[in-house]
């Protein structure tokens, strides 16, 4: 039953986003209209899309399960720093500068950003260059999310299928219509996802194992007192670094950047705010409250972690399984559940794929092959797409060590990256060429200089659990490092600036 009631709401999903296809496709004549929906996106549609880019099945399934166990109750900070400064700070600094000067200089990705706010052809293809070696392997960590939870609903069914399916949905939908599709089906999922979210916390919650708010943070105080610290206590430290990375993070994330690019009006600002805001602090707190009850339902082993074969991956699929798992409205919730994360997975991975593909097709073609007609540019771009997904469709498969080592740095280093240079180029007239060329290499060179560091010292393994510390070390050097060496260096003339700036 649990499986038929699944494959239903699967059907109807899919047709859902065939159906959204399908109808953006004539729209869909240009690379503007590809790339940004032809700045036109209200701001209903910008905020969802925003929102379920932001969160994929990595929080539910690995995030929350992880921090939720070691944490507790003071995980959910994370999910309020997500929404606060990742959502409502992010959209008030960023959301109109950015698209004021895209519109200004005609830039429709970050790495033109780059070039044309700072005049720099070499800045371009290295920015593009970041963005495919490292978003494409962690859109491979985005179909691993799925694996553990269908896996639990369809035992016999091999997770490389499942996210085979992930991949052909995902492909579909870019190659019918490019952004204005993803931006249409992230408003359809992010109904689904809101769902979903409500329908997991209602039913965690009244279970007898939890048996409500006050009695399951007394039973987790039982457990252990730190657990209902909402400090984090002892583990206050790493809670602050993954409130830092996964909150400011977005700002330097040309995935999420991208939003701002495509909303219609300025007027459209405000409440995309206040949209996207609210939807992520739903989901966010959400995932991490789901995640704090895990020590309710699964015992702990020798070691004190969960005693189960999926490790902190298998907590919230345990979670969902147990309690949605015993008659027919609660199979049906958790087909929804599972729509849930296969709705924030399928956000996550068409806004990836089209940073990564967008990175070759308009930025490197346009140094290789400046004189490439429109037609031809489209026609890559749909390609690039379809390889792209294909890649991290085989990445995520064939699990290969590098690319799984590659995925933990990923996030940190491209927000390193870009964030200084991003950030710094869209409020101040005396950023140089120079001070952003240090910016965006600085980012690179912390992640780099301290994994070499920490590998020769203690191993790779002990570099490898610092990931989020050196990615928010790298955001912290670029932004400090750019305006340094702008002061230093020689400044741009006042025509260019006059060009940029309003």
């Amino acid at each position: 039953m649990t499986q038929t009631i699944t494959l239903i709401a699967l059907a109807l999903y899919v047709a859902v986003l065939l159906g959204i296809g399908l109808y953006c496709r004539r729209a869909a004549t240009n690379m503007n209209s590809f790339l940004l929906g032809g700045r036109s996106v209200g701001p209903w549609i910008s905020a969802f899309a925003y929102g379920t880019s932001y969160f994929s099945a990595v929080i539910f399934i690995g995030y929350a399960g992880m921090h939720g166990w070691n944490i507790g109750v003071g995980s959910m900070w994370i999910g309020i720093g997500n929404a606060v400064i990742g959502c409502l700070i992010a959209w008030l600094l960023l959301a109109k500068p950015t698209r004021r000067m895209t519109q200004k200089l005609d830039a429709s990705t970050m790495p033109e950003f780059f070039a044309k706010r700072y005049k720099s052809t070499r800045m371009k293809v290295y920015a593009a260059a970041i963005i495919f070696v490292f978003l494409v392997p962690y859109a491979a960590g985005v179909y691993k999310g799925l694996g553990s939870l269908f896996g639990a609903v369809f035992p016999g069914v091999s997770d490389k299928v499942i996210m085979l399916l992930v991949a052909a949905l995902a492909a579909v939908s870019l190659v019918l219509g490019g952004y204005k599709v993803t931006a249409y089906t992230d408003f359809v999922q992010g109904i689904i996802m809101i769902v979903g979210i409500t329908a997991m916390i209602i039913a965690v919650v009244t279970r007898p194992e939890v048996g409500g708010l006050a009695e399951g943070f007394r039973r987790l105080n039982e457990i252990d007192p730190a657990l209902t610290d909402i400090t984090g206590g002892k583990s206050f430290g790493m809670l602050a670094t993954n409130i830092a990375l996964t909150s400011f993070g977005v700002w330097g994330l040309p995935q999420m950047v991208h939003k701002y690019y495509a909303i219609k009006d300025e007027k459209s600002v405000v409440p995309a705010t206040v949209i996207a805001t609210a939807f992520s602090l739903l989901i966010g707190v959400g995932a991490y409250l789901v995640g704090s009850f895990g020590r309710l339902f699964v015992s702990a082993n020798a070691e004190g972690l969960p005693d189960l074969a999926g490790g902190f991956d298998a907590v919230v699929p345990q979670i969902l399984m147990t309690v949605l798992a015993d008659n027919a409205a609660l199979v049906i919730l958790l087909a929804v559940i599972l729509l849930l994360l296969l709705s924030a997975s399928m956000s996550t991975l068409g806004s990836l794929v089209l940073s990564s593909s967008s990175a070759v097709a308009v930025d490197l073609m346009s140094v290789v092959k400046p004189d490439m007609k429109e037609k031809s540019r489209m026609t890559l771009m749909r390609v690039l797409c379809l390889a792209f997904v294909a890649l991290s469709y085989l990445f995520a498969t064939m699990n290969i060590s590098f690319i799984v080592n590659l995925m933990s740095f990923s996030w940190g280093i491209v927000a390193g990256c870009f964030i200084g240079p991003f950030l710094w180029g869209l409020y101040s007239r005396k950023i140089t060429k120079a001070g952003a060329w240090a910016g965006l290499l600085s980012g690179l060179a912390v992640v780099l200089g301290l994994v070499i560091l920490y590998t020769a010292v203690s191993g790779f393994a002990a570099a490898k659990s610092m990931a989020p510390n050196f990615g928010v070390y790298a955001m912290i050097a670029s932004v400090i490092v750019t305006p340094l060496v702008s002061a230093c260096t020689k400044p741009f003339d006042k025509e260019h600036l006059d060009e940029c700036f309003e």
